[in-house]
């Protein structure tokens, strides 16, 4: 168990936003060194601008392995890097019969190849000091998929087998990975998306809350709120007829499907024709 984060360099992704933002609060208000990566590079310049010399940022796009490099270059003062929080994440929503393959790709590209890029770029040098911890930043669909979510939820199931493999892999090289699934969180990538009946939508600071905790303490798979992985881990254990009736009981099914369109006009917006620029949103 960690009893200070001021002698860590943590590398955050998506760390301008959401999410991200508040892990960057999180670890730079205890003393933390910080790199945050972001696509946005003016509003990565302004958050670094809040903390002083001990957080830094560039901007990343985490599906380009070369992004990976400069990216790392501009930050490499704070290191050697003990954690890396893969956190960059897009979630357009819709039927998938009427997703356009650009979106399909950019979902992918971001949330899973971002991750596995993110890994390849850092983890060597964790492997070579023998000590590191990776955080991958997942979502409960990554374990419950959900309709009009569809390829959100297969790049998040991905990134639930790629964290779970590489835990085996590198733990002989002393390199701790974590992954944490949060339900609805009260983001830009969430707006309009109302949560499941009696599950109670979490704000960023409790998603970081985690992450800290994760970092204290090592362990596999955190959910946010915690109390949600017993009930979902219990509901897989029943039979089918019995989990699509709590589904209905819940209205979970519907969580995604009955998004406010208006209210999430802005974030759908810049997330495909992100995807068709390939400068999409975090």
């Amino acid at each position: 168990m960690t009893s200070s984060l001021a002698h860590l360099s943590v590398i955050v992704t998506g760390g301008a936003r959401g999410i991200g933002r508040a892990t960057v609060d999180r670890f730079a208000r205890q003393g933390a060194r910080v790199a945050l990566g972001d696509l946005d590079a003016d509003l990565v310049a302004q958050v670094a601008d809040e903390y002083g010399e001990r957080v830094a940022g560039a901007r990343l796009d985490v599906t380009d392995p070369e992004s990976w490099s400069a990216f790392l270059g501009e930050v490499a003062h704070l290191g050697p890097f003990d954690v890396l929080v893969n956190n960059a994440g897009i979630m357009p929503l819709g039927s998938v019969l009427e997703e356009s393959h650009a979106t399909a790709k950019a979902i992918v590209d971001v949330n899973l190849h971002g991750v596995i890029f993110g890994t390849k770029a850092v983890a060597p040098s964790m492997a070579a000091r023998g000590h590191g911890h990776i955080i991958n930043v997942a979502s409960a669909v990554g374990r419950v998929a959900l309709a009009h979510g569809a390829t959100y939820s297969a790049s998040k199931f991905a990134v639930v087998g790629f964290s779970e493999a590489l835990r085996q892999e590198l733990a002989p090289q002393g390199i701790e990975v974590s992954m944490v699934l949060p339900t609805v969180v009260r983001t830009e990538l969430a707006a309009g998306v109302p949560a499941a009946r009696g599950v109670k939508a979490v704000l960023p600071e409790d998603v970081a809350a985690v992450i800290e905790s994760a970092v204290r303490k090592p362990q596999p798979e955190l959910w946010v709120p915690r109390w949600s992985q017993g009930l979902s881990k219990t509901t897989l254990a029943l039979p089918r007829v019995v989990q699509d009736a709590m589904t209905r009981m819940i209205r979970a099914g519907d969580v995604l499907s009955s998004a406010d369109p208006r209210a999430r006009a802005a974030y759908e917006e810049r997330a495909r024709r992100g995807a068709q620029t390939s400068d999409v949103v975090e």
